[in-house]
């Protein structure tokens, strides 16, 4: 792999691509933030879709798997401490809104009962967790499940993702949902553009001033109508021509039912 120039999307800039952790996360950073290039999303376009709330404000993306369960990205719950070891913070902070394009208002907000961390998270691999609800949701044309992958994401094919990520790097985050359309490549493309060939990453490529961004992180990539991706970072920063890494979800499949209640 080439050193570190990964953001995570929400802390590695904080810590979520350069790799920048997305709150969205950066490979080896972090993200957090609006879709880069991206346009509103209609209503109930994406009823899978919620905004994570970290202390009452929007942190990351998630995406609802069952009326109990959200899938989101590790970095997105979790701190590390002077060891390097990731600990999950305690789940009272967290709340999700679901069922609204607007990360203010609407919809419905439900409280987090327990974060249940990937066991092998750590240098950008195995950035899942699942968030298990208080209260299961009230399903609703702009509430739903989405369901996992049944194959393994091809190469070369349309991936949809959405969040309310930053519009551009170090930009403001949007008030209304966002979405855009990538291209997923091949893990020896990805290997050779920024070292990051990995089997349990899917790796999405644009043009310039589009992808992922902060405030992205734990957002779904989607494929067939089917959750293919959980947003973990950007390359060197938001919006440039690298490709951006999210979890391979089908990867992840087994570990997700094993932990959850589907």
């Amino acid at each position: 792999m080439k050193s570190a120039q990964v953001s995570a999307f929400g802390t590695l800039f904080v810590s979520s691509l350069l790799l920048l952790v997305l709150p969205v996360q950066s490979a080896p950073g972090k993200l957090n933030g609006r879709v880069v290039g991206g346009e509103d999303a209609a209503k109930a376009q994406f009823p899978h879709q919620v905004s994570l709330r970290n202390g009452g404000s929007h942190s990351c993306g998630g995406s609802i798997l069952s009326r109990n369960y959200i899938l989101t990205a590790a970095h997105c719950v979790t701190n590390e401490d002077a060891s390097g070891n990731h600990i999950p913070i305690a789940a009272e902070r967290f709340t999700i809104r679901a069922g609204t394009n607007d990360r203010f208002s609407g919809g419905v907000l439900a409280q987090v009962a327990q974060v249940i961390v990937h066991e092998e998270y750590g240098s950008f691999l195995n950035d899942v967790a699942l968030l298990r609800l208080e209260s299961p949701l009230i399903l609703s044309s702009s509430i739903q499940p989405i369901s996992l992958p049944t194959a393994d994401t091809p190469a070369d094919a349309d991936i949809i993702i959405s969040g309310w990520g930053r519009i551009k790097h170090q930009g403001d985050l949007p008030r209304y949902l966002q979405y855009n359309t990538l291209r997923s490549i091949s893990l020896d493309r990805c290997d050779e553009l920024i070292g990051w060939g990995v089997q349990s990453e899917l790796c999405l490529i644009h043009e310039a001033n589009n992808g992922a961004c902060n405030g992205d992180s734990g957002g779904p990539a989607t494929y067939n109508n089917q959750l293919v991706g959980v947003a973990g970072f950007v390359w060197s920063a938001c919006g440039t021509s690298y490709p951006d890494g999210y979890a391979r979800v089908h990867f992840h499949n087994d570990w997700i039912r094993k932990n959850s209640d589907l």
